[in-house]
């Protein structure tokens, strides 16, 4: 072995880069290790990397809280000694509509209320004066193309919700880059273009990591952070070990299109997460828009290998921009979609695993993608907690740790994220978590 660490954290995404800087800053030697060519290379690069706070919980929303005031000053989080460019941050309000599908917001806007989290309810006439081409009509539940209701419209009349307090990273690499170099600043190691193959114990505690080359790396600590590979680096610590949830992984698709009528009439920045057509937007560059799907009856969840998938965009891609096109009509369907297709992992109930093992010194943090973008600078901090406090005897299964969100002042208890709970009723079962 020619080096020792504290702790190696497996994978340079955002949510490993985020707990290198954490864990680094609290006096850790930390070594990341990636076998990609840099950080934010994998799954993060093709992110969508929404801001937003309402999800189907409260520790959920608690934590997203949280995470965006992290990226509202980006630059203060990373406290960066270099002048290198940082990513930028776009503030943009969240649109949302009650519906059946997600409880008519009954339980986010407690959550909301609860946090301290603003909201605001829209008129129908001030949404139409910012998006006049839009239909507003109820279409839901949301449905493919080719089901006998789609298209139908209800009685029912939408009520709007806005949550002012959102945006989203047009650059998620970068990000994780910065996140790099502000680790590097407290003393982090990075080694790319290498795996992980082995994960050693001595006495029943993690004691090194093999490395695809060979080398042996002594360490106390080891953090799976390796996203779609996550249950994979898994394997490797603890062959038969027990979690009552498990990841899987998923391809993602968004596509990539023009569409003025996207805009707001007074230039403000907006999103949409539209439970009633099923889909989500976002600006990206002039006229163009990012839109992804939220889930609908008929679509169905593409499975996916880690080490071999495929990258092209799935006849299914189109199908949340036919329902998109049911709320902005004007909208215009290319012929040829462009966009991205990549990989989420997912766990069972859609909320993340961000815990100890049965393996002493070696946690999890899984089960992120689609949703924890946003909470990603937060998530770096938790896991710090946690596996300090695990380190200094506590039994976080059997006396779950409390948390504490510094720039918002709420609790949380992490025991709501184990990788032994019973699976969430209250999640939203997709990506809104």
């Amino acid at each position: 072995m020619t080096e020792r660490f504290d702790a190696v954290v497996i994978g340079a995404g955002i949510i490993g880069t985020s707990i290198a800087f954490s864990m680094s800053k609290a006096g850790w030697r930390v070594l990341v290790v990636d076998p990609l060519a840099g950080s934010g290379q994998g799954a993060t690069s093709s992110s969508v990397a929404m801001v937003r706070t309402q999800y189907s919980t409260l520790e959920g929303s608690a934590l997203a809280w949280e995470g965006f005031h992290c990226w509202q000053d980006w630059s203060g989080f990373l406290d960066l000694e270099s002048d290198e460019p940082v990513a930028p941050f776009h503030p943009a309000g969240v649109l949302t509509f009650k519906t059946a599908n997600n409880g008519f917001l009954e339980h986010q806007l407690g959550f909301s209320r609860q946090l301290g989290i603003p909201f605001e309810f829209w008129s129908v006439a001030r949404l139409q004066s910012l998006f006049p081409s839009w239909d507003l009509s109820s279409f839901g539940p949301p449905v493919i193309s080719d089901d006998a209701d789609f298209g139908a419209r209800s009685d029912a009349e939408l009520e709007t919700v806005f949550f002012p307090k959102g945006g989203y990273c047009p650059d998620p690499q970068l990000a994780a880059h910065n996140l790099q170099r502000a680790a590097e600043q407290h003393g982090a190691r990075f080694r790319f273009g290498e795996a992980v193959t082995g994960i050693d114990k001595k006495d029943g505690h993690v004691s090194a990591v093999t490395l695809s080359g060979g080398e042996q790396i002594s360490c106390r600590v080891a953090v799976n952070a390796a996203g779609p590979h996550g249950q994979n680096i898994n394997a490797l610590a603890d062959p038969d070990g027990k979690q009552r949830i498990r990841t899987r992984v998923v391809r993602h698709e968004v596509a990539h299109l023009r569409c003025a009528d996207a805009a707001t009439s007074d230039a403000s920045r907006i999103m949409l997460y539209d439970t009633d057509i099923g889909g989500y937007i976002r600006t990206d560059t002039g006229d163009s828009i990012l839109a992804g799907s939220l889930g609908a009856r008929g679509e169905v969840e593409l499975a996916a290998d880690p080490d071999d998938f495929d990258r092209n965009l799935s006849p299914q891609s189109i199908e949340p921009l036919y329902r998109l096109a049911q709320r902005i009509p004007t909208l215009g369907i290319p012929n040829t979609l462009s966009g991205v297709a990549d990989l989420w992992d997912v766990s069972d109930d859609w909320i993340p695993i961000y815990d100890c093992t049965d393996v002493a010194g070696f946690y999890m943090a899984i089960g992120t993608s689609g949703n924890q973008f946003k909470t990603a600078p937060v998530v770096g901090e938790l896991m710090t907690a946690l596996i300090s406090a695990c380190e200094q005897g506590t039994d976080h299964d059997q006396d779950p740790i409390s948390f504490r969100l510094q720039r918002t002042g709420h609790e949380i208890n992490l025991g709501f994220f184990s990788r032994n709970r019973e699976p969430n009723p209250a999640s939203s079962l997709s990506v809104l978590g």
